[in-house]
């Protein structure tokens, strides 16, 4: 493996490029420990040091460290820490070690999504986020099937927070809230059910 560059990421950091492209980044004094040098061979036994002794640690406290704030996609998870330079070695090994202590578990955390937001989301919307996070259609049924999304409910209750209690709704306001329930992903059978209660002039109240 024939070193092509070393690009400095900034006074401390360096990617180093291989005949294959891109393949890691180190820290300015371990370029220097492992003998790394443009135009220099890059010997296997190197490489597989360079992996042991550097990279597969620190893409696993890396992820650790990203789990802080709140639960992660596996999906998420591997493009951070591609984003963040690590070669598909360290990242399989990242991933094995969060999946098996269970700190990386799409099911569960899609479970916990549905608990956090189906009060306030449709349920299409909610398969629209968590497919955007990466979470597969049969764990996202399955989150489902632990936990009702009460559409109608839930566009009602979004309604009274656009209308803030203003009565007297035109036809032309009726238009733009219907539209505005169909970005957030309600069915056209909810939206007229929901619309149905709203006055066009004194508003009753809202059904319990």
């Amino acid at each position: 493996m024939m070193v092509t560059s070393i690009i400095p990421v900034d006074k401390r950091k360096s990617k180093v490029f291989l005949e294959e492209g891109f393949a890691f980044v180190l820290y300015r004094g371990e370029v220097e420990r492992f003998g790394i040098e443009e135009g220099k061979e890059l010997e296997a036994d190197v490489y597989q040091r360079i992996l042991n002794e550097v990279l597969l640690g620190r893409a696993k406290e890396r992820a650790l460290y990203l789990l802080k704030s709140s639960g992660k996609t596996e999906t998420w998870m591997k493009k951070k820490l591609q984003e963040a330079g690590y070669p598909e070695e360290a990242v399989s090994y990242a991933m094995n070690f969060l999946k098996e202590y269970r700190f990386i578990d799409d099911r569960a955390y899609a479970e916990s999504y549905v608990r956090s937001y189906g009060n306030r989301k449709s349920r299409r919307q909610l398969v629209y986020e968590l497919s955007q996070k990466g979470v597969s259609q049969e764990e996202i049924s399955e989150a489902f099937s632990g936990h009702q999304v009460d559409d109608v409910e839930n566009a009602r209750q979004l309604l009274r927070k656009r209308l803030k209690g203003k009565t007297g709704i035109s036809y032309e306001e009726k238009g733009r809230l219907s539209a505005f329930l169909g970005r957030k992903g309600y069915s056209y059978d909810v939206i007229n059910r929901v619309m149905r209660e709203i006055s066009t002039e004194d508003r009753e109240e809202w059904p319990e």
